[in-house]
């Protein structure tokens, strides 16, 4: 299978909308919202990177990169996330190239680092760590995972943007 990645276009919205709907649908940590997150934060016009996997040409998987802020004032930091991949399509690599791609693009826009709430057994593989004074309120901290890009560590409270509060639409 080849895979490309490349930033979002108009014309990929709606495939996004359903393969990030169809992605999460059988996830009992997802509220389901995943969807209406990136509709929301394209909306804001706060996805700082947008890419897509398209695979044989269609789109195969998706991930979205918006600011955060921290409380400590650190600077530069984004959320990763919502991140999706078709469900036949899974367990192929598609969303390791995602993530790999849209780090790269955040250090090459000046990123400091990029924060994210996921699965303990997967992103680890990318580098990414749990900071003991880094905190999501009302997230556990054993899902709440930064990777730095230098050796400046933030520390304090997370917030993401309003975009994620998103409940349909």
């Amino acid at each position: 299978m080849n895979i490309t990645i490349r930033r979002e276009t108009e014309s990929d919205i709606d495939a996004i909308s359903e393969i990030t709907k169809a992605a999460f649908q059988s996830l009992q940590v997802s509220n389901h919202t995943e969807q209406f997150i990136i509709n929301a934060l394209r909306e804001a016009k706060a996805l700082t990177i947008c890419l897509v996997a398209e695979a044989d040409d269609k789109v195969a998987g998706h991930i979205a990169f918006s600011p955060v802020t921290i409380s400590d004032g650190s600077r530069d930091w984004y959320g990763l996330g919502p991140i999706s991949v078709s469900p036949e399509l899974q367990k192929q690599g598609i969303g390791e190239s995602l993530i790999q791609a849209g780090l790269s693009a955040l250090t090459t826009l000046g990123g400091k680092g990029c924060v994210l709430v996921g699965h303990p057994s997967y992103y680890r593989r990318f580098g990414f760590r749990n900071l003991p004074d880094l905190v999501v309120d009302g997230v556990p901290s054993q899902y709440v995972f930064a990777l730095p890009f230098d050796e400046n560590t933030p520390h304090g409270t997370v917030v993401f943007h309003e975009g994620f509060a998103a409940k349909g639409g």
